[in-house]
């Protein structure tokens, strides 16, 4: 048993590890199909002439139409028919299943017999042999009685065993391949928690090491000083700060409501270092635009992280322009702020967006957009997510 589950771990690794994507590009596609048809002529062909005796003519002839019909049905099966199939629910899909195999084998009879046509118009017949005078046979038929029921039930069980190659082979490659990227999944899924986590103590060190604490509480005493109305609002930031760091960022999803109040407060407490002059805005959603919404913490920190850090770095029209907002469950985020010019792509925080890319894909595939413009004097980053 131990070992069976060793060699079952062992293919699993082996499949996972395959890169179907780059094996299985367009190049690669045709020259498989090519030469699974080119196989399938070679054996058809040496039928014809072993087992029915026939002359190479005649057999080329036979194996061209046998192998137009194959692949026509193949094709029409795998490539126009089965993705729409699949793209209903369970029972239509069944339902669809079970009407489309005798559509095949009326489409797989129905080209037969204008092939045979076409071969009894030009003057092509097989003089001999088994197949004696089979095309004229074919061609006397009305296309009635080509594909009458009858003959459909009779001819589906020669047709289901010259195809079920192909389909076997077109199937198992799927499964191999959709199991490859279930595995691939998987991984990454697995190495994106271990990413969460990491960042999540990165997000924390940054926020309670000492330079942080020591500006926050700095700008605490100041305003105790001088008895500003301010102190309780910036004391309640930094607890509810320190109160999402600690026990909300470990969660797989938050309120969005909680996110963006956690990010409210961040911008809220980098502010108080900053002059005046320093042109620093934002307008986030709240209400109820955000009740049932759920988002993964820290979704789009790092861009604001790195809008601080970076930005806010010229002597003159300094920025930072932050909105977010919900519209028809759909998340918008926006964010533009200067930069130096001196900065380059990697110094402005380029793993840190790679990473966070990286995050957005795994979160959701094909349910967002993001555009980011790394421009010579300011940053730009525009997202927008589908809400589950």
């Amino acid at each position: 048993m131990q070992e069976k589950k060793v060699f079952a771990d062992h293919l699993a690794q082996r499949i996972a590890d395959f890169n179907f994507d780059h094996f299985y590009s367009k190049r690669n596609r045709i020259l498989l199909h090519l030469a699974m048809w080119f196989g399938f002529s070679c054996l058809l062909f040496l039928s014809y002439v072993l087992a029915y005796h026939l002359s190479y003519q005649n057999a080329l002839i036979l194996t061209i139409r046998m192998t137009t019909v194959n692949a026509v049905v193949f094709y029409l099966f795998f490539y126009v028919l089965l993705p729409r199939i699949f793209s209903g629910s369970g029972f239509r899909i069944i339902f669809l299943l079970l009407v489309t195999f005798p559509i095949c084998i009326f489409i797989w009879i129905a080209i037969t017999y204008f092939i045979s046509l076409l071969y009894h118009y030009i003057g092509f017949e097989i003089p001999s042999g088994e197949l004696k005078g089979a095309i004229k046979m074919a061609a006397d038929q009305t296309f009635a009685q080509a594909v009458s029921p009858k003959r459909l039930i009779s001819q589906a069980f020669i047709v289901i065993s010259i195809l079920s190659p192909f389909f076997f082979v077109k199937i198992l490659f799927e499964i191999s391949r959709l199991y490859n990227k279930t595995l691939n999944i998987q991984n990454q899924k697995a190495a994106l928690e271990i990413q969460n986590i990491n960042m999540e103590k990165q997000f924390l060190t940054a926020q309670l090491n000492p330079h942080f604490l020591f500006n926050t509480l700095n700008n605490l005493y100041g305003l105790s000083l001088k008895k500003d109305d301010q102190t309780p609002e910036v004391i309640l930031n930094l607890s509810d700060i320190m109160s999402y760091t600690l026990y909300e960022s470990s969660n797989e999803k938050v309120s969005l409501e909680k996110e963006l109040d956690f990010i409210k407060n961040y911008i809220e407490l980098e502010k108080m270092r900053y002059t005046a002059d320093k042109n620093i805005q934002y307008k986030i959603a709240s209400g109820k635009d955000l009740f049932g919404h759920f988002v993964p913490p820290l979704l789009t920190f790092t861009f604001i992280e790195n809008a601080f850090k970076y930005g806010l770095k010229n002597n003159h029209d300094s920025f930072l322009f932050l909105e977010i907002k919900v519209e028809n469950n759909q998340l918008f985020f926006s964010l533009e702020n200067d930069k130096d010019k001196e900065q380059t792509q990697k110094e402005f925080g380029g793993i840190g967006i790679a990473n966070a890319r990286k995050r957005f894909q795994l979160l959701y595939p094909g349910k967002h957009e993001i555009h980011i413009e790394n421009l010579e004097t300011k940053f730009r980053v525009s997202l927008k997510i589908d809400l589950y």
